[in-house]
């Protein structure tokens, strides 16, 4: 963080040496410096270069245009102008809040003028680190002799043990040495909410447009079960999206909840929609509440926003319209969406409070910011007890917390602080867009086929593009509500030939985990894989060198694909699991056989069947995990599981939603949720290494799904 640029007078003598001799002090003082040749060259470093921290330049001949122009790409970044007796400083009292310094031009005044601009500097730096991280740094610095946890004391004990030198030289001394005790007292407390762990939490609060916001350390799983039991009582009634995450179901197994389903919809390909408006409305929740045994009015809400395949809601339509005390957003997929105009109106935290109504959201700040894996925030706005919603904080939070974790997420939101945090999403929408323009231009100069993208025909701005009703079918929802759901345009689904939008299956087809596992191959992994889909997330961690190798993985694959090359030779990872089975095969004759098998199961109707048609809840699933805990299972094939209540929640992926969960029995009328299971468990019994993932079935050596049920009385 020590570069300086310098944008010197052009050709003047007089300017020239005291320059140079300010060169010479600020080199002494460790800064390097550079010279971008004109005013383009230098907007370019500061926005491709956050390493900079402060530009030197001629007052005369750049002036105030262009402080407004880095100050749009950095409002934060110290300004060095310098002035001449003649100089003419028209400037207001607006622009003077700008990071902005004079200097005459004089011999003999280098070392002075290089040690404020070293002062400044460590200003500008102290200014952008948040409060909780910056302690921290300052902590380690210090190196404080502890006599507490950890054991490893700052990395010292790993020194001691040859195998102790290879995890210490991989991750490096300042990890270690931040890996600290809750007993250090300057830090504050995580739990208690005090020091700079409080200051955090404000600062991130601000940052995101809360009222309050909670770091969370052990993912957004954890959030939600700590928004749930507090918002929640047991015994009462909640409502969830049946398109919700596997860690609502857990909060269910945990507290005696009785859940009301909101069943959203999904297209032909298997993306997930979202809830359709009549769901919401209270006469529909009314139906519910007096369909399902023990329900009363429900006391809270959980809506997935956004869907795993990107759809978000109009957020307002949803807080004006549930009628119950709370809502909770599970927004794991989007954190980002305060820092950029086009989802405005999109999230739990957009616009103002509603009166009568506590509003959270819960955002995974790992995957899609820049933070450490299992980092989360809560975000709260409305009136609620904090010491009680502490309690369930508590409940959920280890006592040991990883203070580099918690510093990762702080530092995430830092980073979208100001004019570079919205550049940062910017570029991530546009990182996304010339992408999506990519894959249509080579679909158009292709002679026969090329992959398709999952979006409207026309692109141009930057925008969340509307799911509507009416004569727009490239979305492949039918009856689509007006202004309710809106496709994000960083969630990239890239669709295979062999099934369009509507369902329609072509004769021949190639089916998405062929791509997948090519791609996989060659270092580039999917997100999600559908039957003739796959998903790429354009964060903000996503640079042109890796969307371009996507975008060439895709080539090479139509390019081996119309060779036909051997099983071999294009997917040997795939051939090593199974040589005898795939020793002659030819690739397209693989992708045509699992086409027809999919074909032959119809699965685009299947899909549609097996999510319109809910499994009967024989109890809660609370209960049926009391019978579990209790020994009162046993384990099925998962073709018996037809009028049996199943243990477990059952989830494959794709499309990685529940299809069945704890205490639910599938019966003749739901049948069509088998008949979708056992269609992904005979891909793999019929192509090796195409098995379906599918959590709470177990996969045997002999290739049959078991799962467990409860015992029959």
């Amino acid at each position: 963080m020590n570069i300086i640029a310098i944008m010197g007078a052009h050709g003047v003598f007089y300017k020239d040496e005291p320059i140079k001799e300010l060169h010479q002090a600020l080199e002494v003082q460790g800064f390097r410096l550079i010279y971008p040749t004109n005013s383009n060259d230098l907007l370019k470093l500061i926005e491709h270069n956050p390493r900079i921290c402060g530009v030197i330049f001629d007052w005369d001949e750049y002036s105030l245009d262009l402080c407004s122009e880095i100050n749009a790409l950095n409002e934060y970044l110290p300004l060095y102008a310098f002035i001449n007796t003649h100089s003419s400083l028209d400037v207001s009292v607006n622009e003077m809040r700008m990071a902005l310094w004079f200097f005459e031009y004089a011999l003999s005044a280098a070392d002075d003028i290089a040690l404020r601009i070293r002062q400044y500097t460590n200003e500008y730096l102290d200014n952008i680190t948040p409060p909780l991280t910056k302690a921290l740094f300052n902590y380690v610095n210090e190196g404080k002799y502890t006599f507490c946890t950890p054991g490893h004391m700052a990395g010292t004990a790993y020194l001691k043990s040859p195998v102790g030198c290879l995890f210490y030289d991989f991750f490096g001394a300042n990890t270690l040495k931040a890996d600290v005790s809750i007993s250090v007292t300057e830090l504050g407390s995580l739990l208690d909410h005090t020091g700079p762990h409080l200051e955090a939490e404000e600062y991130i609060a601000r940052t995101f447009g809360a009222e309050q916001s909670y770091m969370v350390t052990n993912g957004t799983s954890t959030s939600n079960k700590i928004v749930g039991m507090y918002a929640a009582p047991s015994g009462s009634t909640v409502i969830i999206d049946r398109n919700c995450h596997k860690s609502l179901t857990h909060l269910l197994m945990m507290t005696d909840l009785v859940p009301i389903w909101l069943k959203p919809t999904r297209n032909a390909l298997g993306i997930l929609g979202g809830i359709p408006k009549r769901e919401f409305m209270r006469a529909s929740i009314e139906e519910k509440v007096a369909a399902t045994e023990n329900a009363q009015w429900p006391v809270h809400a959980v809506i997935t926003n956004s869907t795993y395949d990107g759809l978000l809601y109009n957020t307002e339509f949803i807080k004006q319209t549930l009628d119950v005390p709370s809502i909770h957003f599970d927004s794991a997929w989007v954190p980002y969406t305060n820092f950029h105009p086009i989802y405005q109106g999109k999230s739990g935290m957009s616009g103002d409070r509603v009166p009568g109504k506590v509003i959270y959201e819960t955002q995974s700040t790992h995957k899609l910011l820049a933070a450490l894996s299992q980092a989360s925030l809560i975000h709260i706005k409305g009136d609620y007890d904090e010491e009680t919603f502490n309690e369930a904080y508590m409940m959920h939070t280890t006592t040991s917390p990883s203070y580099p974790l918690v510093a990762s997420i702080e530092t995430a939101a830092a980073m979208l602080r100001g004019n570079p945090g919205k550049r940062l999403i910017n570029r991530s929408v546009e990182r996304a867009l010339h992408f999506r323009r990519e894959v249509q231009r080579l679909r158009e100069e292709s002679e026969d086929w090329f992959f398709d993208i999952w979006q409207p025909e026309y692109i141009d701005e930057a925008a969340c593009w509307p799911i509507s009703p009416g004569e727009e079918d490239w979305h492949g929802f039918k009856d689509a509500d007006a202004d309710h759901m809106y496709l994000d345009p960083i969630k990239v689904t890239i669709l295979t030939p062999g099934m369009d939008e509507l369902g329609s299956m072509a004769d021949e087809g190639i089916p998405a985990a062929l791509v997948a596992k090519f791609l996989d191959e060659r270092g580039v992994v999917v997100e999600k894989t559908g039957p003739y889909n796959l998903l790429f997330l354009f964060s903000i961690g996503i640079d042109k060198t890796k969307a371009l190798s996507l975008l060439r993985g895709l080539t090479e694959f139509k390019r081996s694909y119309d060779l036909n090359l051997r099983v071999k030779n294009m997917l040997p990872d795939l051939y090593a699991e199974d040589p005898d089975f795939y020793r002659n095969m030819r690739i397209q004759d693989l992708a045509q056989g699992i086409h027809k098998l999919i074909k032959q199961h119809n699965l685009s109707d299947l899909m549609l069947r097996a999510f319109d048609v809910l499994p009967e809840m024989k109890m809660t699933p609370h209960k049926a995990y009391q019978q579990q805990v209790k020994g009162n299972v046993e384990t099925v094939e998962i073709e018996q599981l037809l009028n049996r209540v199943s243990a477990n929640m059952i989830l494959p992926y794709p499309p990685g939603v529940p299809v069945v969960m704890p205490g639910e029995m599938i019966t003749n009328e739901s049948r069509a949720v088998l008949d979708f299971l056992l269609m992904l468990c005979s891909v793999g019994e019929h192509y090796p290494g195409f098995e379906t993932d599918i959590h709470g079935a177990k996969l045997g050596e002999d290739g049959i799904y078991r799962v467990r049920v409860l015992k029959t009385v």
